[in-house]
């Protein structure tokens, strides 16, 4: 059975992005377990600001030695701001998959956020892949 970390205060997608209010704009970015699943992250390429995402939609794509993958909005928004310690440094996101938040957006809409998975059902969601 999988344990991750999954910290009070996000909130998470079936496809193991995650976001985190903060205020009126939220962070985003991939979970714990996702990290884990893709291994040794070597790129992240993300939107550049001012882009407006759609939930569900992709809007971007980490790659790592064993695979490339899409990344999915949790939340609509527009991205206000890019973590741009992550193009120096994708790796970051495997040893601090929280602190390495890849977008800020604002325009959140609490609807979206309500369909989103809060800690304890994300951790039951994981164990259950195994």
């Amino acid at each position: 059975m999988a344990v991750t970390n999954a910290p009070p205060g996000y909130k998470f997608t079936e496809k193991h992005e995650w976001v985190k209010v903060e205020g009126d704009t939220a962070l985003i970015g991939i979970s714990d377990y996702a990290q884990a699943a893709l291994g040794d992250i070597v790129f992240v390429d993300l939107p550049k600001v001012g882009k407006s995402i759609k939930q569900s939609d992709s809007f971007g794509t980490i790659e790592s030695v064993k695979a490339a993958e899409d990344l999915y909005a949790p939340i609509s928004g527009e991205v206000v701001e890019v973590n741009g310690n992550l193009s120096k440094n994708p790796a970051a996101v495997n040893s601090d998959p929280f602190g390495s938040w890849m977008i800020r957006v604002k325009g959140i809409n609490s609807s979206e956020l309500e369909k989103l998975l809060d800690p304890e059902s994300y951790r039951e969601l994981v164990s259950k892949l195994d």
